[in-house]
């Protein structure tokens, strides 16, 4: 039998490179992708309006496409969901749970986006382990928390197939920065490449895990594709690549662009970014899954530029 596959929230940032992937994999006419937001004209596939909230949407284009899969990133991101906290739950969990409840009639293999919004000023910020205190300072991450344990119990009672990656910041060229609090990281790329100057809203020694978006698809294509008796957690994985200060990541970019300034003025995501960690220890997934970085500092840096450049005819 095929596969047939649905991705939510597919015009954000990992969707934008995840369904590429998936096309090529399973080809176009099997990856069925939807969003809220205004659909593009020239979207190269199979592309739906609508909202994971309205579960009827959602079981009308499972009747209709019987999903073996489902990538559930429709979510609202932190800095987002501090600004408007209300819509942030009912996007993140009443989407997930009607994604959860679908999957379970359906026997849907499930991927489902989480993030180190789940850790808080309590966690040990240094080698986070897998399993540790979650107690987050954000919606956000009130949210991939409620929906880590959520997702383990679904498996947990109903057997449901479902996995699940804590991501650190991503790093993309293909979309712009979406409303995330380590989006500085991507941001900064922009402003260096147009404008050769960036204000940054984090201070310059603030450390966060990061991930070059190729790598972050390769994991997430590698766990779905894991034996499930490999998978040993249900909550979600711990994820990581690298980690780098704004600093560090200014010096990287400097070294192509000279010319480059960063001034340094943190605003209220400072203290979302200090309840985050510094690094993170992601052995389980490394273990379990076989999962291994590709991009360091310093190829993601040129990547960046080189993608950017062209993007921006620069």
């Amino acid at each position: 039998m095929s596969e047939k596959i649905l991705v939510t929230g597919a015009l954000g940032q990992i969707g934008s490179d995840l369904i590429p992937k998936l096309q090529k994999k399973y080809g176009k006419e099997n990856i069925i992708s939807l969003d809220y937001n205004e659909l593009p004209d020239d979207y190269d596939g199979i592309l739906k309006k609508g909202d994971v909230r309205d579960k009827k949407i959602l079981e009308d284009l499972w009747k209709e496409y019987k999903f073996t899969k489902v990538y559930h990133l429709a979510s609202l991101l932190s800095a987002t969901g501090e600004k408007h906290p209300d819509l942030a739950w009912d996007v993140n969990m009443t989407g997930l749970k009607h994604v959860l409840d679908i999957s379970k009639e359906y026997d849907t293999q499930v991927f489902w986006a989480s993030s180190i919004a789940v850790f808080g000023s309590t966690t040990p910020l240094d080698n986070t382990p897998q399993h540790t205190i979650l107690e987050p300072v954000t919606i956000y991450g009130v949210t991939k928390v409620s929906g880590e344990l959520l997702c383990q119990y679904y498996h947990e009672k109903y057997g449901l197939d479902v996995r699940s990656i804590r991501y650190p910041g991503l790093i993309s060229w293909k979309q712009e920065p979406g409303g995330g609090t380590t989006d500085y990281a991507v941001d900064i790329f922009y402003k260096a490449i147009e404008e050769e100057e960036y204000t940054c809203f984090v201070k310059e020694d603030t450390k966060l895990p990061m991930m070059y978006m190729e790598d972050a698809i390769r994991g997430t294509l590698m766990l779905m594709d894991a034996d499930e008796e490999d998978i040993n957690v249900r909550t979600s994985y711990n994820h990581s690549a690298l980690s780098f200060t704004a600093k560090e990541l200014e010096d990287e970019i400097k070294k192509h662009i000279p010319d480059f300034e960063v001034k340094y003025e943190p605003d209220e995501r400072q203290k979302t970014a200090d309840s985050w960690p510094n690094t993170i220890d992601d052995s389980a997934a490394r273990e379990d899954w076989g999962w291994e970085h590709e991009y360091d500092l310093e190829r993601m840096t040129e990547v960046m530029l080189e993608n950017l450049r062209k993007k921006l005819s620069k």
